[in-house]
């Protein structure tokens, strides 16, 4: 019986105007770190999150892990809960949003080893999140892995239900 990988994460956003005056958010997004993804763009984008270790529950997961891939203080702010979503390697997602006013350019992002290049017997430091940005919800579909890109949707129904206009 195999048991099932998990991993917990913060979609850091900010509240702009969208279509129509509709409430939308601008999220903050990292580029993978490490040479496998260096060159690529799209779907190469991921919230900050990490693995779910043993008796840890998902929201200790997502607030560690926030602050050792940015190595910044997560925003204060209502935990917006976004649900799970199962990545194409079997791994299942668990994700809040928080709202919240960060500049990438301060971000000092966590490191990880391996040995590269492959076979070599040289083993380097490599960023875990190399770069961030603040995208709009369709560079966010772009950019971020195919698996994630559920709850920059699910961020937006929130948005729009719990901040309709008042009718006039």
């Amino acid at each position: 019986m195999s048991t099932v990988r998990r991993s917990a994460g913060i979609l850091v956003f900010r509240v702009v105007r969208g279509e129509n005056g509709l409430p939308d958010a601008e999220v903050l997004i990292g580029h993978m770190g490490g040479p496998f993804w260096a060159r690529r763009q799209e779907a190469a984008w991921s919230v900050p999150k990490g693995e779910v270790e043993p008796g840890e529950d998902a929201e200790a997961t997502a607030r560690r892990e926030f602050t050792e891939e940015l190595g910044l203080p997560l925003p204060e702010g209502d935990w917006v809960p976004l649900g799970e979503a199962r990545q194409s390697g079997g791994k299942t997602v668990t994700v809040w949003a928080v709202e919240g006013e960060l500049d990438p350019s301060t971000v000092v992002p966590g490191t990880f080893t391996m040995e590269w290049p492959k076979g070599s017997g040289v083993v380097r430091a490599f960023p875990e999140m190399d770069r961030f940005a603040w995208c709009t919800p369709e560079e966010a579909r772009l950019r971020l892995v195919t698996g994630q890109r559920v709850f920059v949707e699910r961020l937006r129904d929130h948005l729009r239900e719990g901040h309709a206009p008042t009718a006039r």
